[in-house]
C-alpha cells in the first residue's frame, strides 16, 4: 500500500466518480481504475460498487475512507510541522548548568526570541551537572549544553561563551569582610565550603587550591551557589564562588580575590559535532556565537 494509493482511493470516494478522481489527481482514468484494483487486491475486499461511471463505497470501503481520512489528516500535521521547523518554528532543548540560571541563560534566550524569524520558537530547559548535560546531549535528550568542558568528548564541539570570576563569599560580618580584597592564603585559616569536586566549578576550585599549595579544611560540598551561600550565611565558612547574584545577598559578603590571584572559570556551549541540527538550533548556536564569545562576568 502506497500513499498515492490512499490520495487516489480518496479522490475517488469523496467525487464517487472515477473521471472526476483522475482529473482531480491529473492522472488518466485507466490509471486511477488499476491503482484501486491493485488496492482492493492487496487488502482483500472490494472497496466500491461500480455503477457505470459513477461508484459508490461498499461497507468495507466506508471504513476503510474513515482510516484513510485519519493518515491522510496526520500526514498533512507531519508536513505542516516540518515546514515550520524548516521555517521559524521549532523547539530547541538546552540544559545548563545553575551559575547560568540567573541571568545568562534567560537573557540570551529571551534575546534570540526576540528577533523576528524565531517567533514560533519555543524553548525545553533543564538544570544539570555539566557531566549529566554531557550525558544528555549524547543520547539525543538536550540539542546544546553549557558548562564545562570535557576535552576528552570528542564527537561534542565545545565553544567558550563566558569567562566567570570567581570571588569570596563569608557570613556578614566576618573579620574578612574589612579587606578590599581576599588572599589565598585565606582559605588556609578558616572552614572552607566548596562545590561538589565531580563538578566542572568544583574541579575549578581545587585547581585553585593545588595551584596555589593551599591545604583548606573542607567542611561542606554543594552542588551549586544556592547550597553554598546558604551555609555560609549561617556561618559554616568561607567558599570561592562563581561570580553570581545571591538570594541571601543581604546576609552574606562578597569580595574579590587580590588582583594577583584571580581566578577565571570558562563556560562552554557543546553541541554535536556533524549532527544535522533544525534551522532553530543552528541559528541559536550562531546566535550565541555571535554575541556571547567569551564574555567575562
Amino acid at each position: 500500500m502506497t500513499l498515492n494509493q490512499l490520495q487516489y482511493f480518496y479522490q475517488a470516494a469523496k467525487t464517487q466518480h472515477f473521471n472526476h478522481a483522475a482529473d482531480n489527481l491529473s492522472i488518466s482514468q485507466p490509471s486511477l481504475s488499476r491503482a484501486i484494483a491493485s488496492l482492493e487486491n492487496e487488502l482483500g475486499v472490494i472497496l466500491f460498487e461500480r455503477m457505470g461511471r459513477n461508484v459508490s463505497l461498499t461497507k468495507a470501503g466506508q471504513v476503510f475512507l474513515e482510516q484513510t481520512e485519519k493518515i491522510l489528516d496526520d500526514i498533512a500535521v507531519a508536513e505542516r510541522k516540518m515546514h515550520q521547523l524548516a521555517a521559524s518554528g521549532g523547539e530547541i532543548s538546552i540544559a545548563y548548568v545553575f551559575p547560568l540560571s540567573m541571568h545568562f541563560i534567560p537573557g540570551a534566550a529571551h534575546a534570540f526570541m526576540e528577533l523576528k524569524e524565531n517567533k514560533g520558537i519555543t524553548f525545553n530547559f533543564a538544570q544539570g551537572l555539566s557531566a549529566e548535560n554531557i550525558d544528555g546531549l549524547k543520547n539525543g535528550k538536550y540539542d546544546i549544553i553549557f558548562g564545562t568542558r570535557d576535552p576528552s568528548e570528542m564527537s561534542i564541539r565545545f565553544v567558550p561563551v563566558m569567562r566567570q570570576k570567581l570571588v569570596v563569599i563569608m557570613p556578614a560580618g566576618h573579620e574578612l569582610a574589612e579587606r578590599p580584597y581576599i588572599d589565598a592564603d585565606a582559605f588556609n585559616h578558616y572552614p572552607v565550603l566548596t562545590y561538589d569536586r565531580t563538578s566542572g566549578l568544583g574541579k575549578q576550585t581545587h585547581t585553585f587550591f593545588r595551584r596555589y599549595n593551599l591545604h583548606p579544611n573542607i567542611i561542606c560540598e554543594s552542588p551549586d551557589e544556592n547550597g553554598i551561600a546558604s551555609l555560609v550565611r549561617e556561618g559554616f565558612g568561607i567558599a570561592l564562588v562563581a561570580d553570581i547574584n545571591y538570594s541571601c545577598i543581604d546576609k552574606i559578603c562578597i569580595r574579590p580575590l587580590a588582583p594577583e590571584y584571580e581566578f577565571y572559570h570558562t563556560v562552554y556551549m557543546g553541541y554535536l559535532a556533524g549532527k544535522y541540527q533544525i534551522p532553530a538550533v543552528s541559528r541559536f548556536i550562531t546566535f550565541i556565537q555571535d554575541n556571547y564569545s567569551e564574555m567575562v562576568l
